[in-house]
Formats: structure tokens, sequence, C-alpha cells
């Protein structure tokens, strides 16, 4: 692949030094990642990685050739973020990744960019894929204005305090859930709001096997009941009252 000439590769405004660059990855499909991306790759020192095995992925399908990757995630973040900071600030220019979306949200990379930025470091997004937004926008659920609660405590005492305390928000709650709680969060949802609420469940987006459930959430916890719930899900919770 061609990477984006160096005049149409926005470089945030910086002029010299090194940088850290925030690069969102494909949520599912690789042919979601976008050119100036893959040109920040191919510039990028070290490309500090999640997971290396699925960046090299992404690297083969977009032909940039073998950068140094370098594992950083949630178990080494904390002891490498002074240390990664050391080299920007010493010149170099590094890329964050995540295995699938924005780096720092429900991702490891909060403690690299705060030490940049306590440091007055070069920080630069590039911005893409996102499971929260994608999700919205093909929700029919309202997208004025919405809340983001990441991933739910796994405890279902504390799940169902969590719904309980936001009964009444006037916004739509989103939240990530994994393949084995999907259905007792949805359970919980339906036992504490009750099973009339207008919820929806997003199943794999933009996979193959992408799927919508959508509707009152006692309707929605019959179809998953029926269905496969192997995959990633996104769920979203309308304020009361709101119906499709």
């Amino acid at each position: 692949m061609k990477p984006v000439p160096k005049d149409e590769a926005n470089t945030g405004g910086r002029e010299a030094g090194g940088a850290l660059y925030v690069v969102a990855t494909p949520i599912g499909n690789l042919s979601d990642f976008s050119p100036r991306a893959a040109a920040v790759l191919h510039e990028a020192t070290t490309l500090l990685c999640e997971d290396t095995r699925t960046t090299r992925k992404l690297l083969n399908r977009w032909e940039i050739p073998g950068s140094s990757l370098f594992a950083y995630h949630e178990h080494n973040e904390k002891e490498q973020a002074p240390r990664l900071a050391d080299r920007i600030e010493s010149g170099e220019t590094l890329a964050l990744l995540s295995d699938a979306g924005t780096p720092g949200v429900s991702d490891p990379g909060f403690r690299i960019v705060r030490e940049c930025r306590r440091r007055g470091l070069h920080v630069i997004p590039i911005p893409g894929p996102n499971a929260i937004t994608a999700a919205l926008c093909a929700s029919g659920l309202p997208t004025n204005a919405f809340f983001f609660a990441g991933f739910l405590p796994p405890k279902k005492a504390a799940r169902r305090r969590f719904f309980e305390n936001h009964r009444a928000f006037p916004h739509t709650v989103c939240l990530y859930e994994s393949c084995h709680r999907i259905e007792k969060c949805v359970t919980d949802i339906v036992a504490t709001l009750g099973e009339e609420r207008t919820i929806a469940v997003c199943k794999e987006l933009t996979k193959l096997h992408e799927r919508f459930f959508i509707g009152p959430a006692g309707k929605v916890l019959e179809e998953l009941q029926s269905a496969s719930r192997k995959g990633e899900f996104v769920v979203l919770i309308a304020p009361s009252g709101y119906d499709l």
C-alpha cells in the first residue's frame, strides 16, 4: 500500500522532536483502517501493541513493512509508561495501538498519554473505528447525548446497583460486555429496569456475524437466549419512556 504523502499526513502541528501517535485500529473489518493511520505506522520508530500478533495481522493486511513492535498492555503499562516517555522525550516517534478500536478507551493507553502530557510532549490522535459510535449510529436509540460506562463489575449485585442508579438517567447509557456475561447483563436489566425498557445489544460489529438485537429488554433477552452468544457485545440502554 502506498503511504499518504507527507504533505497530506497531518502531524498535529508538530515541528520537531518526538511524539506519541494514538492510532485507532479496526474493530473487526481490517478494511476500516485509514490511509493516514497506515502512513503513521510506516513512519513510527516503534509500535506499542496490546498484542503484537494481532498488530502483525494488520501490518500484513496493509503491506506495512516490519516495524519494531513492543508489547505494551495492562500488565506492564504502569512500569513501561515512564520509560517509553523517556524515548519520546529523546526524539523518537512512537505509535500506540490496541487490538481493536481506540487506545485508552477501555484499553491500555491512559498512563503513557498522561505521562507525555505531564512532560509537555506531543500526543497526536489518529481517529478511526470505535464500537460505541458504531453501535449508536445504527441502533435507533437517542444519540444527542450518551454516557459510556465501559465494562460493568462482574458481580450481579454491583451490576444491578449500577442499573438502579441509572434508572432515570436522561440519556442513552452505553457499555461493553463479554460473551460470558451478556445474558446475565440483560437479565439484570430486565430485573431492575423492567422488560419494557428499550435496549440494543450489538454483536460482533463490522464482522461477518454482526447482529443487532433491539427492542424491549424482555424480548431482547428471549432472542439472545436462542442465539449464539459468541463474540463481543455493546449494550445500549435508552432513557426511560423511549420507544422505537
